[in-house]
Parts: C-alpha cells; sequence; structure tokens
C-alpha cells in the first residue's frame, strides 16, 4: 500500500519483458520479428494489429516489447479522448517527429532511437461520418501509418470493429495482424504462483486452479480476483475463493453505467460506452432496465425514455438495412442523450439490476457456453467476428437450422456440433430422440461423402493408368 493507496497487483506483476508473457509464444516472436525488421531498417509492415480477447497479454506485450528494444512508448488508451484530433495532435505527432528519451535527451531515428505509438482499444475510436465514407479517428490513423517514422501498435479486441469502412480497410492493407489467444487455466496457475510466493500468500493447488479456471484465459481477471480474496490474510483456502462468486463482468458495466447517468455532457457519457465490452443493442437493455431506479423525477424519466426510444429506432434500422454507422447515432443517443434528458443531477446511490430480457436469454451458465461455442465455430467458418455473429446471424442461422433439414444435417457435419450445441439450436423442437437423430444423419452424410471422395480418387487413379 502506498500513501493509503492499495497497489494493484496486476500492475504491480504486468511482465517486464516479453520472455513474461503468459503463453502465445508464436504471437511473440511474429511481434519481435517485426520489431526486428524496424531495428534493420527493412519495414514491410509500419504499423501492427493485436488482436484477441481482453486479459490475454495484447498490452502488456506491447509495453514489454518497447522495454526489450529500449524504445520510447507514447500510448492512447480508453480513457483518453479518441477522436479525430486528439489522435492527430497526438499519434501522428509522435509518429512524425524525432526521438527523446525520458530525461529529455534527443536520440536521432538514424542513429537507432525508436519510441512505439501503441494506440489501445483502437475498436473503440469515435467516429463521426459523411455521406461517402467514415472520418475522424481512423482516418487520422492511417495518415498516421502512411506517414511514420516510427513503430505503431493497434490493441483490439473487435478486429472487424477497426476495419470496417473505407479508412478501416486501408488500415486493415497497412498493418500485419498478431492474433492472441487465451492462456491455459494451467498457465495462468503458475503466474497465481509466482505471485503468491512474492506476496507470502500460501494457497493450494486446488484454490489457483479454481482462480484459474473461472478467469477462462483472461490474466488480469485472475490477478484481480487474488488479490481480492488474499488481501490482508497469509492462507488462502476454498471458502475464501467461494466469495468470489461468478465473474459476469457485471462490476465493469455498474461503472459505465454510473457514468452515463450520473453525467451531464454528452462526449462524456459517449466516451464511457466505449470502455465496456458491451454491443449496442445490449447496452441499451442495461439503460432501459435501471433508467426508472436513476431518474426518478417523472418528467426526467419521460424524456430519457424518449431519447431510449429513438436510438431503438436508430438499431432496427441497422438490422433490417444493415447500416452499421447508424450504430453510432443509436449510441449517442442512448448514452448523451439519455444523460442530458434529466434536469438536475441525482446524487443518490443505485444498485443496478442485470437486464430481466438478457437474464431470459442467459439462463444457465452452461448456456452461455454452448452460445459462445457456437458463436465461435459460425464465426470461422464464415469469416465473421463472434460479436457479428452473435448480433446479426445467429437469430436467423438458428431459424434456418430448425426449419431445413438438409442445411441442419450439412451444418452439423461442417461446424462438428456437439449434442448441446444442436440441442440448443433445435430450441422448442429439441429432444433426446431429435438430437440423436440429427447426429446419426450427419454422420451418415459424412460417410456417404468419404466413399465418393475415395471412389474419385480410385476412378482417377484407374485414369491416369490408362493413358
Amino acid at each position: 500500500m502506498v500513501c493509503g493507496r492499495v497497489i494493484d497487483w496486476a500492475e504491480k506483476y504486468r511482465p517486464r519483458s516479453l520472455k513474461d508473457i503468459v503463453g502465445n509464444k508464436s504471437a511473440i516472436e511474429e511481434l519481435k520479428k517485426w520489431a526486428d525488421s524496424w531495428e534493420r531498417g527493412n519495414v514491410e509492415y509500419k504499423g501492427v494489429i493485436l488482436v484477441g480477447d481482453p486479459g490475454v497479454g495484447k498490452t502488456s506485450s506491447a509495453l514489454a516489447l518497447a522495454r526489450d528494444y529500449n524504445w520510447a512508448v507514447i500510448e492512447l488508451n480508453a480513457s483518453d479522448i479518441r477522436n479525430e484530433s486528439a489522435i492527430r495532435r497526438i499519434v501522428l505527432a509522435g509518429a512524425t517527429n524525432e526521438t527523446f528519451t525520458s530525461t529529455g535527451q534527443f536520440i536521432s531515428s538514424r542513429s537507432g532511437g525508436r519510441k512505439l505509438i501503441i494506440l489501445d482499444e483502437a475498436d473503440n475510436l469515435y467516429e463521426t461520418f459523411s455521406k461517402s465514407s467514415d472520418r475522424g479517428g481512423k482516418r487520422a490513423i492511417v495518415e498516421a501509418l502512411r506517414e511514420t517514422s516510427q513503430p505503431i501498435i493497434l490493441i483490439v479486441n473487435d478486429y472487424y470493429s477497426l476495419i470496417k469502412g473505407a479508412s478501416g480497410g486501408k488500415i486493415k492493407k497497412m498493418c500485419k495482424v498478431i492474433k492472441f489467444k487465451a492462456p491455459r487455466s494451467t498457465q495462468i496457475r503458475a503466474v497465481l504462483r509466482k505471485i503468491c510466493a512474492a506476496e507470502g500468500v500460501r494457497a493450494s493447488d486446488e484454490v489457483l486452479d479454481y482462480i484459474a479456471k473461472r478467469a477462462e484465459g483472461d490474466v488480469r481477471s485472475a490477478i484481480n480476483d487474488l488479490q481480492a480474496i488474499a488481501e490482508g490474510k497469509d492462507v488462502i483456502t476454498m471458502e475464501d475463493v467461494k466469495a468470489l462468486g461468478y465473474r459476469d463482468r457485471k462490476e465493469e458495466i455498474f461503472r459505465v453505467l454510473a457514468k452515463i447517468f450520473k453525467s451531464t455532457e454528452i462526449n462524456s457519457a459517449r466516451r464511457a460506452a466505449m470502455e465496456v465490452d458491451e454491443s449496442p443493442d445490449h447496452l441499451l437493455l442495461w439503460i432501459d432496465e435501471n433508467l426508472p431506479y436513476e431518474y426518478t423525477d417523472p418528467h426526467d424519466c419521460s424524456r430519457a425514455y424518449w431519447v431510449l426510444s429513438k436510438a431503438d429506432v436508430f438499431l432496427g434500422r441497422v438490422i433490417r438495412r444493415q447500416h452499421y454507422r447508424l450504430w453510432g447515432y443509436a449510441t449517442t443517443l442512448m448514452t448523451g442523450g439519455v444523460a442530458v434528458s434529466k434536469a438536475r443531477r441525482y446524487k443518490t446511490f443505485v444498485r443496478y439490476k442485470f437486464p430481466t430480457w438478457l437474464m431470459k436469454m442467459s439462463a444457465s451458465k452452461e448456456s452461455r457456453k454452448v452460445l459462445k461455442s457456437i458463436a465461435e465455430k459460425i464465426a470461422e467458418h464464415c469469416h465473421m467476428s463472434r460479436r457479428a455473429v452473435l448480433d446479426e446471424f445467429l437469430h436467423y442461422f438458428a431459424v434456418l437450422y430448425r426449419e431445413n433439414e438438409k442445411f441442419r444435417i450439412d451444418i452439423t457435419r461442417k461446424l462438428e456440433l456437439t449434442e448441446n450445441e444442436i440441442a440448443y439450436l433445435l430450441g422448442d423442437k429439441a429432444s433426446e430422440s431429435a438430437v440423436k437423430a440429427v447426429l446419426e444423419a450427419a454422420k451418415a452424410r459424412a460417410e456417404e461423402i468419404e466413399k465418393i471422395v475415395e471412389r474419385d480418387a480410385h476412378e482417377g487413379q484407374r485414369t491416369n493408368g490408362c493413358f
């Protein structure tokens, strides 16, 4: 503890070197090759995009890279203003100017001086739009990538949000993409074990296994959990672990909701939405559920719901017309519009509630796991993001799966769907016999295709022999 402030273990034990990063060995090797190309002066890509779920080590890897190569760092993260002028002022200036050390000493790029420009959560840029193309933060990034004499790293959770639009397409062509995967629970457990040793805390493998597995690949979350239950203790047990409960990341969305409801400025409320990994339609449900508990004045509540209804109209148009630029208008209305709908600031504490509709859709942890697994398989097969599958595609996919037998059998075979996944997609039509019938039909179809392939291969060999 420093000056009464608790030190964040996730920051305290953030890897100082690339060799300390958990997992992602191939991603780290790619990152080092890119950095080496800058050192040698034969750069193919001036920027790289680090893609992966929160907590898998993207930002830590970027910062560790800078330390390993003795590069200065210019970092723009989610708490900074993310519009065109800010990126021009900070990123573009840093990309084209020479380098200074932390002590102010000038180091020429020609003599090997480098500074690494890191734009964290680059998929959450503040954008404005014209009729012809997207403008704003992405356009400034394209300009920086084109003119830079310094390495640039863009860090994203959702790659497809970054590359949308005309400027997004240019970013895609100008950058190398490096994908980060979630570390295994055994790798996370090893990190937790080292932290326990450093902090003088005793914990059994059972305790550390539990924390590592429930983090689901998010190293930062696992460390935060360990700190939460180990604070002030020399020994932690399974009884201590039970206090954690199931992580659904509600704390993050609660914090963002408070910023939106308590704010009196459109821009600050809108920026708050960029801090949470929720799609606009899900965020609208959170706001809708908790609005009457926060705005107790009927007039404030009425005005806010009127604005929220307009945001819902835009979201509906996104789905019907596939105009994803309307998401920006919807987000501004549901955040900034709701924030300025009130006549006064409400200072009372409100215990926010999980959206009733989402609760029904997410009745159990197991169903969420099944849904995630289906979305990942569809995303890989269709070359889409998992978010896009969940938000735009899965509903229609499930209807087609239930109603079209040929599609159901073929897609079960191609995606190698499990019994639980088949049951989820069948919905009300699911039964043990129905699921079994789909599996048997898919297996039979796979065997039929295999025989056809073998027969064609045999025919081809015989034909070649004749000639």
